[in-house]
């Protein structure tokens, strides 16, 4: 049976889709991630060693962001994508295995290893994929759906975490965090790659045979290598003013509502709720980032206008204003519709960003975005800190954090 061209690229999607839905919600089914801090704690770490962690953590992310884009740009960013989860896994194993500090901040590290290998690597096979089979505007639907996986993933995660944890202890919930690691590195091995690696001539351009051959053609070799490819994606960013403004609108959508996540939990306790109904209220919260996600395709035209994102912006930062400053159970729904609307932007900027750039750099100028990203996120718990300080309530605190998405939408609407 012969295929038409119509249904040769429906079938290249679905496997990409496909491959990237289950991939998204491995990488986020980590039995791990709700009780880490139990196992540094029961380990006898002090508040000061778990917090030299999270700086580790996030010092590994902003050191690899941008050379692990440069290197998905030189050599293979499907490579890159079933690598990160193999280091992960071993993080994981580290920490069940042999509990210490250097145990942990080394997992720390392979830990920040492994989002930094995805970050920029993802986001350019995906929409390079969808542009060759002539689905490039169905990015932002797809990528939302994706993001909406790992947000299900998360919170079956946290769901399965208690009654393994309960009956088998720290090992049975490391040994689950390591096969879902294991398993993802295996889907990544799924993705197509139809292209020729590194910035030379042919750099970019699909590779022969079928759309579930191999990523790329016997004898190819990156023709320039990870400098050049590092040059050309820093390149196309310091020459095209609408690559450079595509690009900081990314932190700009996300760093912000990304940081005040990690306090959720201390504003629903300022609410007035028990400690018990915490995790319920944090369900809510999560709910509203997975409707943002999935809202992604039917709202993609805002992104296309900056007027558009900055209505969304600007509704979703009154939004967290009323609903924080509230400092009731029923604010909380006014935070989840923040949360959603900041998670809506989010993706629309990253879908505004991938159509801007035109490089073969796409990896090394997603990555520059997510380095961006983890700057912002750390000067916002730094002022977080600062701010709570002086409001001595988390309510008042994540009310304030409203501002920078007001000013963001300004800044919008009076562009063309």
């Amino acid at each position: 049976m012969t295929l038409t061209s119509a249904r040769v690229p429906a079938a290249g999607v679905r496997r990409l889709t496909t491959t990237l839905y289950g991939y998204a919600f491995l990488d986020e089914f980590v039995l791990l991630y709700p009780v880490y801090a139990l196992l540094f704690a029961d380990t006898g770490l002090s508040v000061w060693q778990m917090s030299s962690l999270f700086v580790l953590w996030s010092a590994t992310g902003v050191l690899l962001e941008v050379p692990s884009g440069a290197w998905a740009d030189a050599v293979s960013r499907r490579t890159l994508l079933w690598l990160g989860p193999l280091l992960g896994g071993a993080g994981f194993a580290l920490w069940v295995l042999f509990p210490s500090y250097w145990a942990f901040a080394l997992g720390f590290v392979l830990w920040g290893a492994r989002g930094a290998l995805a970050s920029g690597a993802l986001e350019a096979l995906v929409y390079e994929e969808l542009e060759r089979l002539g689905a490039a505007d169905r990015y932002a639907r797809v990528m939302g759906r994706a993001h909406a996986a790992g947000q299900a993933a998360a919170m079956t995660a946290m769901a399965a975490a208690g009654p393994v944890f309960a009956a088998h202890g720290y090992p049975a919930v490391g040994a689950a965090s390591v096969l879902a690691c294991l398993l993802c590195a295996a889907t990544a091995t799924r993705f197509p790659e139809h292209r020729v690696p590194g910035p030379g001539p042919d750099a970019g351009r699909p590779a022969s045979g079928p759309a579930s051959g191999p990523g790329f053609r016997a004898g190819d070799a990156p023709e320039t290598g990870w400098s050049a490819a590092l040059r050309a994606g820093l390149g196309e960013v310091r020459r095209d003013r609408s690559v450079r403004g595509a690009l900081l609108l990314v932190p700009a959508a996300g760093a912000v509502w990304g940081a005040l996540d990690e306090y959720t939990p201390l504003l629903a306790r300022d609410t007035g709720v028990a400690d018990a109904t915490v995790p319920y209220v944090l369900v809510v919260i999560w709910a509203g980032v997975t409707a943002g996600s999935l809202l992604a395709g039917p709202a993609e035209r805002l992104g296309s206008a900056p007027k558009g994102l900055a209505a969304l912006l600007a509704v979703s930062a009154l939004a967290l204003a009323v609903g924080a400053a509230a400092g009731t159970p029923a604010g909380i729904a006014l935070v989840a519709a923040a949360f959603g609307g900041f998670q809506l932007a989010t993706v629309l900027a990253d879908a505004r960003l991938q159509r801007r750039i035109e490089s073969t750099g796409r990896a090394t100028v997603t990555s520059l975005a997510g380095l961006a990203t983890e700057l912002t996120t750390i000067a916002v718990y730094a002022a977080y800190a600062t701010a709570l300080t002086s409001t001595g309530a988390h309510t008042t605190t994540f009310a304030l954090f409203a501002v920078p998405y007001l000013l963001t939408a300004a800044v919008l609407a009076t562009r063309r």
